[in-house]
């Protein structure tokens, strides 16, 4: 049985005639988002468009722009009745998006321009229902048949709306097909399991083919006929601030502040490296590489590590740990081939309705039949600060984990949902600066209660280097004083990035508009709230 709070849409049962006139608004916004976004709908916990993927046609992109028009045009004239808090909330927040949504189709950037869009629809289309159990799995594949029997559809879409595109997005979407034709050839049979039917092999077999002609299409059109769109533009960004994340705050402020504090990390960094015996900041971090568990207590230290900062947590009365069970358990074996290729999360936000009693995260696996070569560069790769700083305070324990629980029961019902990650990002980019804000916050949280080592205390100084980073490329970019490929190269050279993340930062930056800057505004935005209460 669901929790009030846990039903879509919240009051569903009440009578229209009784609802008050903003609740019919919303209710008809909510119906709006999944009916046009029906994967994300999957991924949030609304069930009942599991067959369908978008409906991105000139016709489904229009249909879609004018439900939203509408809705923006019924909010100018609800009338002024007394709202509760959360309404309020609501209400800017449900309009920000709207103008967000807008100007994305508006643009031509999104459905017109990024072919990863589309393949990213596709696959997770799929993968959303066979990935948890939220159903018997017989209804998950049921549905899972339907939607790859549309695939050829969504694609065939995506090739009649976008005849160019920026190479770097191009890139993502090949990388995309290639992930999605090594599940359907490896990986889809043994996910439905018994439950497979004939529809469902013919529905593999379809999308597999739609895959391979859209690849083609992307690396013998696409590919070699690149176009250039770097920045979304000064006045866009400011509405993703603004109405994305109710951000008053000039943009060139965000870009000043962010520098100043690289710099201080960066100085932070040098001065205290010699505390560690190195001259080199690598040099000390490459330490931390080599505290790792052994292969055969790889899988338990997370659970080890998650105990270990629960205790914390509680010994501090730093907050109240929820019922909400998490285990860490490897990924399907289903999985593992085209995992590389996608968006794929090790922790995926639990859906906010309808949740299995326990949510997994799927760790990345350790395989018995790896080289001792091998092994040892996954266990450095996943030492004890990672599992600690990455898989369980920012993500799977304080962080994410436990914010989400308290999100999923908020009065405000877009803050139950927002947050949720769907296909390629999180369900209402609004929902970002609270969502990685109180993530990056709980790790100094955690650091102040005592829970880092000295080193990883130290390695703090590089994540902070990192996201400071991250604001000044999201800032600089979309203003058009940087370029998607200097971006990637201020990446190597401030935050020491790798060549390959920085390349995939850069380009997840330039699609998405505001989605780097969230979390050292969110970050600061609750250290300030903290101390203001504190006051």
């Amino acid at each position: 049985m669901l929790l009030a709070a846990d039903r879509p849409n919240g009051n569903t049962d009440t009578k229209a005639a009784d609802t008050p006139v903003f609740d019919r608004w919303l209710n008809d916004f909510f119906d709006a988002y999944y009916r046009h976004r029906p994967v994300s709908a999957t991924f949030i916990g609304v069930h009942r468009h599991d067959h369908r993927l978008p409906d991105l046609s000139e016709n489904g992109a229009g249909d879609t722009v004018a439900a939203m028009r509408d809705l923006l045009v019924r909010a100018a004239r609800l009338p002024n009745e007394p709202h509760s808090a959360s309404q309020r909330i609501d209400r800017r927040l449900a309009e920000g998006f709207l103008r967000i949504q807008r100007w994305e189709f508006d643009s031509g950037r999104f459905h017109l321009a990024n072919p990863s869009l589309y393949t990213g629809e596709a696959i997770f289309g799929v993968l959303s229902l066979l990935l948890t159990d939220f159903a018997p799995r017989n209804e998950r594949v049921a549905a899972a048949t339907e939607r790859l029997h549309a695939i050829p559809t969504l694609l065939d879409q995506a090739k009649a709306n976008i005849r160019s595109a920026p190479e770097a997005w191009t890139r993502t979407a090949i990388a995309e097909c290639d992930g999605a034709l090594e599940f359907l050839a490896n990986g889809a049979a043994a996910a439905a399991g018994p439950d497979a039917t004939e529809g469902y092999a013919n529905g593999v077999e379809a999308a597999a083919r739609a895959f391979g002609k859209f690849r083609t299409y992307l690396g013998e059109r696409l590919a070699k006929a690149p176009i250039r769109l770097d920045g979304c533009g000064e006045e866009a960004l400011r509405l993703h601030l603004i109405d994305g994340h109710c951000i008053e705050r000039d943009a060139d402020d965000i870009a000043a502040y962010a520098e100043a504090e690289l710099e201080e990390a960066t100085s932070s960094l040098a001065a205290h490296c010699r505390d560690f015996g190195d001259n080199e900041s690598d040099g000390v971090l490459e330490k931390l590489r080599e505290l790792h568990p052994s292969a055969d207590g790889y899988y338990g230290r997370y659970r080890e590590l998650s105990d270990e900062i629960r205790s914390l947590a509680e010994e501090n009365a730093l907050l109240s740990w929820p019922h909400f069970p998490l285990r860490y358990v490897p990924q399907p074996t289903w999985i593992r081939g085209s995992a590389p290729y996608l968006y794929f999360l090790a922790y995926r936000s639990p859906a906010a309705f309808g949740r299995p009693a326990v949510h997994d995260y799927l760790v990345t696996p350790i395989d018995a039949a790896m080289t001792p070569a091998d092994q040892r560069a996954l266990l450095r790769e996943n030492n004890d600060s990672v599992i600690k700083l990455n898989h369980v305070v920012h993500h799977g324990g304080i962080g994410h984990h436990v914010q989400n629980w308290h999100a999923f029961r908020a009065a405000s019902r877009i803050g139950r949902i927002a947050a949720v990650d769907c296909a390629s990002r999180i369900a209402m980019n609004c929902g970002g600066t609270m969502a990685e804000g109180w993530a990056c916050y709980a790790t100094d949280l955690v650091g102040e209660a005592g829970g880092l080592t000295d080193l990883e205390a130290y390695a703090e100084f590089r994540t902070r280097q990192r996201m400071c980073a991250r604001a000044i490329v999201d800032v600089r970019l979309h203003q058009g004083r940087m370029t998607p490929g200097q971006a990637a190269g201020f990446y190597e050279r401030r935050a020491h990035m790798s060549e390959s993340s920085a390349l995939a930062e850069a380009t997840r930056n330039s699609m998405y508009p505001g989605s780097a800057l969230m979390y050292l505004v969110g970050t600061d935005a609750i250290h300030a709230l903290r101390a203001e209460l504190s006051r």
